[in-house]
């Protein structure tokens, strides 16, 4: 008759469960930069755009941390470098050396155009006539520049005689000041 009120060994783990559901047995684990060994949390252990600058120390990342193909252009770089973009050009209309030009040619005679990398709408342009090597330039030359109607990338560049007007062909420096 004993046996018949002992419950079963199943009926007391279930019970026991029962009653850790009911009364609950949550432990909370609070972490503490005390208790983070330096060096073990790594970039794995952080969700992207989770930190910011307040949440780091003053210095506290290197440039060796940061991918700098990831980096935009700093908007005040462009005027700290002057702003420049230059072309030194043959008189067969090849680049000889320069800063963000896309291409060169010569259209005709005397006249050139020069496509750089960005917009050089809102710039100013100045040129001479000159060598692309160390010699002096020639006599009687004259120069003349504009932006290229078709492309806002580009300045169209005129070289001429100094007596007679007629177009011909000359090296020539260009800058283009933004």
């Amino acid at each position: 008759m004993l046996r018949r009120l002992l419950p079963s060994p199943a009926m007391v783990v279930a019970i026991a469960a029962f009653v850790m559901s009911l009364g609950g047995s949550a432990y909370a684990l609070v972490i503490t930069g005390k208790s983070i060994k330096n060096g073990t949390v790594t970039a794995k252990d952080i969700r992207n755009r989770s930190l910011s600058g307040t949440d780091m120390r003053r210095d506290g990342v290197g440039g060796g941390s940061v991918k700098e193909s990831s980096l935009g252009p700093v908007p005040s770089a462009f005027l700290a470098g002057g702003g420049s973009r230059f072309a030194v050009v043959n008189a067969g209309g090849q680049a000889v050396r320069g800063r963000d030009i896309s291409s060169v040619a010569r259209t005709a005679e005397g006249r050139y155009q020069v496509i750089f990398s960005g917009d050089v709408r809102s710039c100013g342009y100045f040129a001479t006539v000159g060598d692309s090597s160390a010699g002096g330039p020639p006599q009687n030359s004259q120069i003349s520049v504009s932006s290229l109607a078709s492309n806002v990338n580009g300045v169209s560049v005129r070289t001429e005689h100094g007596g007679t007007g007629a177009e011909l062909n000359r090296s020539f420096h260009l800058i283009v000041m933004c």
